[in-house]
């Protein structure tokens, strides 16, 4: 893939012709993925095509409503629930926002305990933060130090007063995979009644799943993970199940997300879960390749660890280099045209919350990259930054002992 930088980034040369070009290795798909160019043509038809409001009742309104639910119907068949069941928002944060807020005032007089892990997205554990602000008792289950989190240690922590419980899919960090059925199966014997979100925006396009099928009330899903546009997310909410809106002043998306809908997103966000559902199951066995590759690649380097659990998703891989901080191994890897990240882009450098869950040590998590990938990604950008960090460890630590 050839990119044209400019501005603050540092110009590269290519060895034919001397032009300013970068042929990169961007290895941090966790954090955003590229826009497809189906997705992005979507975008443009909406926007000049397809301008008007969806809720206005003459011709222009009522081709845009049209356009918003063939767009609906796209991302709820590669989500696998009834369109009816989706509801739009500006991206994954704001549909676990609506999800866990929405689910607990909605709740609350039936109790006030809620149940979540401590290595959730941070856009799930700063809202867990709002609601015991809130009055509500919110438990915070640890990982195993290996990090994988087994079903029944959320289960035991479910009782007659628990309203909501909130587990990912598909770690960020780390990409540990959460038995989603079993753990649906085990807190529903033990209540009932209580509701069960999932953020599954590291599992969309990528583990096989159906939503209506998962034993989950809620589940949230983002555009930009899955070559979609940035700011376009959604809610699925199982038919009968009700929540309370937590912003007001319309009666678009059934009242529980008011505003006129972001159509050229929508229909951009269509079109990127058209495609790479499609791409999924033909990409996996190539994205586990890559995965083995990288592991074993590391494991060969001195003084590298990998903290993702043998079990976790291929696209996810998360390893410490001692002796080298993420900042600094980040950045030098950028010079290259390597692009991992250090954990979490929403951290943005914040210490790892997902990393001290684990119980990691202070020189491990203070060294820890993740790389992560798309069907977009070959062995060449894993060859890319094996060959970058063989060069560059050495060189670092040794300036570091100097």
């Amino acid at each position: 893939m050839t990119r044209v930088f400019c501005g603050k980034h540092k110009e590269f040369r290519d060895k034919k012709g001397g032009i300013d070009a970068l042929t990169e290795s961007y290895l941090d798909n966790a954090a955003t993925t590229s826009v497809l160019p189906a997705a992005a043509q979507a975008a443009m038809e909406a926007m000049t095509q397809c301008w008007g409001n969806p809720s206005s009742l003459h011709g222009r309104g009522i081709e845009a409503h049209l356009l918003l639910e063939r767009a609906r119907e796209d991302v709820a068949a590669a989500l696998g629930c009834g369109k009816e069941e989706l509801t739009f928002t500006s991206g994954a944060t704001e549909s676990n926002n609506l999800a866990l807020f929405g689910a607990a005032r909605a709740k609350r007089r039936r109790g006030r305990r809620i149940v979540t892990t401590a290595f959730e997205h941070s856009s799930v554990i700063g809202a867990m933060g709002q609601l015991q602000k809130e009055g509500f008792d919110v438990v915070f289950v640890p990982p195993e130090p290996d990090g994988t989190l087994p079903p029944e240690k959320i289960a035991e922590q479910v009782d007659k007063n628990t309203i909501l419980v909130s587990t990912m899919f598909v770690n960020n960090e780390l990409g540990t995979i959460l038995d989603i059925s079993r753990i649906g199966r085990l807190i529903k014997r033990q209540n009932p009644d209580v509701l069960y979100h999932c953020d599954a925006v590291q599992a969309f396009c990528k583990e096989p799943f159906k939503a209506a099928r998962l034993g989950v009330d809620l589940l949230s899903v983002s555009s930009h993970k899955i070559h979609g546009p940035k700011g376009c997310g959604a809610l699925y909410l199982k038919k009968g199940v009700r929540i309370e809106p937590i912003v007001f002043g319309g009666a678009q998306e059934r009242g529980l997300r008011p505003g006129t809908e972001a159509l050229p997103l929508i229909a951009a966000f269509a079109a990127a879960a058209k495609e790479s559902s499609q791409h999924m199951a033909g990409s996996r066995d190539h994205i586990c390749a890559l995965n083995a590759s990288l592991r074993a690649r590391l494991s060969d380097l001195d003084g590298v660890f990998i903290n993702s659990p043998d079990t976790a998703s291929p696209y996810i891989l998360n390893a410490s280099v001692t002796g080298v901080r993420s900042e600094i191994m980040l950045h030098a890897l950028e010079e290259r045209g390597v692009y991992v990240s250090s954990g979490s882009a929403c951290a943005k450098g914040e210490p790892s919350h997902v990393l001290s869950a684990l119980g990691l040590s202070r020189p491990l998590a203070d060294s820890a990259l993740r790389i992560s990938f798309t069907y977009e990604s070959t062995q060449a950008h894993v060859d890319a930054l094996i060959d970058s960090l063989r060069d560059l460890i050495p060189r670092y630590r040794a300036s570091r002992r100097g």
